[in-house]
């Protein structure tokens, strides 16, 4: 019997997320689009969780785990997910964030019927007892400069064509290693087309990486500075816009 291929890979690094994770899987393994692996990136140097997550995934039809021997970050684990993906489609989701059933297939469709390449969602906000906390709503389309301003873009709810990731990928920053991609991509597609429906449920969880407010303005200042190649002056006036746009976002969230 001929094992079909996967049409999309989901690529999720994993790291201290057992509380959650078997609900992110339950999202995942709920979805009404079924052609799909799945491949975690197990990236934590202590292997206490490992049997968990094994177990977890062994519900799912098609799935891969890579075991990292040292933590290397969410962006490198993905980067390593993504070589071995079978997808034309790649979706990333965090190993606490929870899916709409109908989220794949929706963005499927759009993407096919518009003829795109990446495809993001509006999200609902949760908190670490899975209580609606806020809401973000996307623009229908981004550009460059739309990003520079503010990184409008969840992780998990992006879906994309593998092909735009020839000689692209994640950083290894600590923080908004996302946001660095995203802005290499913006300036190959020219537009970044979203859905405005809230298909993820994106979980705030306190003291996080992306939580750490010091660590989030010397990454953004490598991004304009190492990755965009801006000035320095420039870069420190990027960063303080980006914060400024990132603080307007939150109040308008949980307002």
């Amino acid at each position: 019997m001929i094992k079909k291929i996967p049409q999309l890979s989901i690529i999720i690094a994993y790291y201290k997320k057992k509380h959650f994770f078997e609900e992110t899987i339950n999202s995942i393994i709920n979805q009404t689009y079924s052609n799909f692996e799945v491949i975690v990136v197990y990236d934590d140097a202590n292997k206490d969780e490992l049997s968990f997550v094994k177990k977890t995934l062994s519900r799912l039809a098609s799935y891969k785990i890579i075991i990292n021997k040292k933590n290397i970050g969410a962006g490198l684990s993905r980067n390593k997910g993504i070589r071995l993906a079978k997808g034309q489609y790649i979706a990333f989701c965090y190993a606490d964030d929870l899916w709409h059933k109908k989220k794949l297939k929706e963005q499927i469709i759009f993407m096919k019927k518009k003829k795109i390449n990446f495809c993001h969602t509006s999200y609902k906000i949760i908190n670490n007892f899975g209580n609606i906390i806020g809401y973000f709503k996307i623009a229908k389309k981004l550009n460059y400069k739309d990003l520079l301003k503010s990184c409008d873009i969840a992780t998990s709810s992006v879906v994309i064509n593998k092909s735009i990731l020839k000689n692209l990928s994640f950083s290894n920053f600590t923080t908004k290693e996302d946001y660095a991609l995203w802005l290499k991509i913006a300036k190959k597609e020219n537009e970044l087309y979203g859905i405005n429906n809230n298909l993820l449920l994106w979980r705030s969880v306190k003291n996080s990486l992306s939580d750490s407010f010091f660590q989030k303005l010397f990454d953004a200042f490598r991004i304009y500075r190492s990755s965009e190649k801006y000035s320095i002056i420039t870069s420190i006036y990027f960063v303080i816009r980006l914060s400024l746009f990132a603080l307007i976002k939150k109040l308008d969230m949980y307002r």
